[in-house]
């Protein structure tokens, strides 16, 4: 669990690196309506849980330049009848004791307050083009401050993205963190495993997907850090498939990609594997190479290596084996070059991960691929997708979809592999679901 105290040290961090004199905006996310009268389960905005931990929704953060332990929160207020609904509410009182706040206001109070806020602020920090309702209390404010001027208050002069800085501090994980993330890819990991022991006793692909549900709920998942994708022969070779309602037939693989969120730290893994629990000669054939490629990608990653290079080996390696399963042909360096493996592996080698499945942080910095960094937590992610009546291709690899992915941690003299439970191998994978 993240403490109350470093909670506290990212927000003075935030205004450390904050020009003197500023003030910086940070929403919260607001409930959204599912259908008629009835909402999605609340997921707080990410920025704002990260420098608060707070969880309710309707509220705003301040924090001020170069001020340190200056923060601001306007919240709901308590409201005994609306708490016996939804819920028990922190309220101004407890954002100060709970929170470590400087000072909190009623949430209907913003309009009138934020003017006198921005009193002699040079800038205003805020994310852009992220929340429309917040850009139209700033403009409000800012038109109220026009009135002020013959009193000899400034209104701020510049606008800036708040975005760039939380990025980067959110890029390099801490210690808690990483232990929230290690819990999530346990618990993903376990329900992997029960995904792959079940898979011979169900018909359906949103069978699977209850099973992997179940399990991350049972061991503290409240929810999944994305819609699962369970998809079965060709649906494996839709990236991004979460219909997740064909019928799993012998012979074909099913391609899991699914990861929970554990106190809104994500994981995220994909195995594949065949329905009937054995590999035919062809599945083993793409499966082996796709596996070759992550491995070979894996054991790239430690401080200093560029995020280009992991990509760099997985295209490689899947180049060579795709002529060596001769479902194309030339010189490799060629191919490479014409990006001959494009309608096979059209995605890249990961993302970052953390709070959010595909996390902040650039991949660039000053247009040179960025140097990984102890801290920095990744996936690493080929894949093979073989649709049927691709043109050139032998019917035999037909509607083989691969990919496999696990999380990774880079560390101060290498890397670590947070979901490495789960077992990759093929020997290892038949022999579980024969159990």
């Amino acid at each position: 669990m993240i403490t109350f105290e470093e909670y506290k040290t990212r927000r003075q961090q935030l205004a450390r690196q904050l020009t003197p004199g500023s003030v910086a905006l940070i929403p919260a996310a607001a409930e959204s309506i599912r259908n008629a009268d009835t909402h999605y389960r609340f997921r707080q905005q990410s920025n704002f849980y990260y420098l608060t931990g707070y969880n309710e929704p309707d509220a705003l953060l301040l924090i001020y330049g170069g001020e340190q332990d200056h923060c601001i929160l306007f919240n709901r207020s308590r409201n005994p009848a609306e708490e016996q609904w939804t819920g028990k509410r922190l309220g101004q009182e407890g954002a100060i004791q709970e929170l470590g706040m400087h000072n909190a206001f009623p949430l209907e109070e913003l309009s009138a307050q934020l003017p006198q806020l921005f009193a002699d602020k040079a800038c205003i920090y805020f994310p852009f083009g992220g929340n429309l309702e917040l850009e139209q209390h700033i403009r409000q404010a800012l038109s109220a401050m026009k009135a002020m001027v013959r009193r000899g208050i400034q209104a701020p002069n510049s606008l800036v993205d708040l975005d760039p800085i939380l990025s980067e501090m959110r890029l390099i994980k801490s210690p808690a963190e990483l232990k929230l993330m290690q819990q999530a890819a346990d618990i993903s990991v376990a329900a992997h495993l029960r995904a792959l022991r079940q898979c011979k006793h169900v018909r359906y692909e949103y069978e699977l997907e209850a099973e992997l549900r179940h399990e991350f709920m049972r061991r503290g998942c409240r929810d999944v850090a994305y819609d699962p994708i369970v998809g079965g022969g060709e649906n494996a070779c839709i990236l991004h498939y979460t219909d997740n309602n064909c019928l799993l037939r012998d012979g074909d693989l099913v391609l899991i990609d699914a990861g929970g969120e554990y106190q809104n730290y994500a994981a995220d893994i994909t195995r594949t594997f065949p329905v009937n629990g054995r590999f035919t000669p062809e599945q083993k054939s793409i499966y082996e190479l796709v596996l070759r490629a992550q491995q070979a990608g894996i054991a790239k990653i430690q401080p200093g290596v560029q995020w280009h290079e992991v990509q760099k080996i997985i295209i490689q390696i899947l180049t060579e084996g795709l002529c060596a399963l001769g479902i194309i042909e030339g010189n490799v360096d060629e191919l490479i070059e014409q990006q001959a493996y494009r309608p096979f592996y059209m995605h890249n080698s990961g993302h970052w991960l953390g709070l959010d499945v595909h996390d902040v942080g650039v991949y660039k910095v000053a247009g040179e691929w960025r140097p990984f960094a102890a801290g920095m937590v990744l996936t690493v992610e080929p894949g093979l997708y073989i649709s049927p009546n691709t043109m050139g291709v032998d019917k035999r690899w037909w509607g083989i979809g691969v990919r496999i992915e696990d999380d990774v941690v880079v560390t101060a003299t290498g890397h670590e592999v947070l979901t490495k439970a789960l077992p990759v191998e093929i020997a290892d994978i038949e022999a579980l679901m024969c159990e």
